[in-house]
């Protein structure tokens, strides 16, 4: 199979790195994705990931009532370096070249993210892997998915997720919901889909990069979606 794309930004969720644990890393887990990651870096992509960290902390549902928001959005966003760091150790451990780079500056523990320095580390065939969201409070890691895509100028937003696409309904909750293999950008905001929240979407909509929605839990999805082949829905500016 032939990629279709030549540099993509890959979206983890957190709750996605659990595994079938509680809480924390799944080793197996992070495992299976550095296998893929590094299959389609082999195949000449190059690949920008963008972490969560809903496996340690969320922000803004792990927050005690007596702590300020802003508080609350920096403990996630060291959190996401964590799982930023196993990702970075287990590619290491399959010979791919990698680097965590940081919205907010941890300099003992990773990079800080400089525009520039990101653009180089790609240019070097390095993965570049982006931690602490935005750097800011308020905005999730999705928006910074849909940021840092647009500042890499990647092809596309491959976000990982428990199903195999866009549905017009929890289909863990209905059986009967239909899903979507494309939709565009105004309708996922239109019928608040929450598949990304608005901002993300409406920034990858001004930059024009196409998102597509696919299950990390099927064998190999990850090359197979790059490739075109799998089930996914891709969000893009018409249908």
């Amino acid at each position: 199979m032939k990629p279709l794309y030549k540099r993509i930004l890959l979206k983890l969720s957190g709750e996605g790195l659990m595994g079938e644990k509680a809480f924390g890393v799944s080793q197996k887990v992070v495992d299976n994705l550095a296998g893929q990651i590094k299959q389609i870096c082999d195949s000449g992509v190059e690949v920008c990931v963008v972490v969560g960290a809903g496996n340690i902390y969320r922000g803004a549902k792990d927050t005690p009532a007596n702590m300020k928001r802003v508080v609350g959005d920096q403990i996630g966003m060291l959190a996401t370096i964590m799982n930023a760091l196993h990702l970075q150790s287990a590619l290491e451990a399959m010979s791919v070249p990698s680097r965590v780079l940081s919205g907010l500056n941890v300099p003992d523990v990773c990079e800080h993210y400089i525009y520039r320095r990101a653009l180089r580390h790609l240019e070097k065939g390095r993965v570049i892997i982006f931690a602490a969201g935005t750097g800011n409070p308020y905005f999730t890691t999705d928006t910074a998915a849909a940021l840092r895509a647009s500042e890499m100028q990647c092809d596309v937003i491959l976000k990982a997720t428990q199903v195999d696409g866009v549905y017009d309904s929890d289909p863990h909750h209905n059986p009967s919901a239909q899903k979507y293999s494309a939709i565009s950008f105004d309708d996922v905001i239109a019928r608040q889909l929450k598949v990304m929240d608005t901002a993300a979407v409406a920034l990858a909509r001004e930059n024009n990069i196409p998102i597509i929605v696919f299950s990390q839990h099927e064998a190999d999805s990850l090359p197979k979606v790059v490739c075109g082949e799998g089930s996914y829905t891709i969000i893009k500016q018409e249908v």
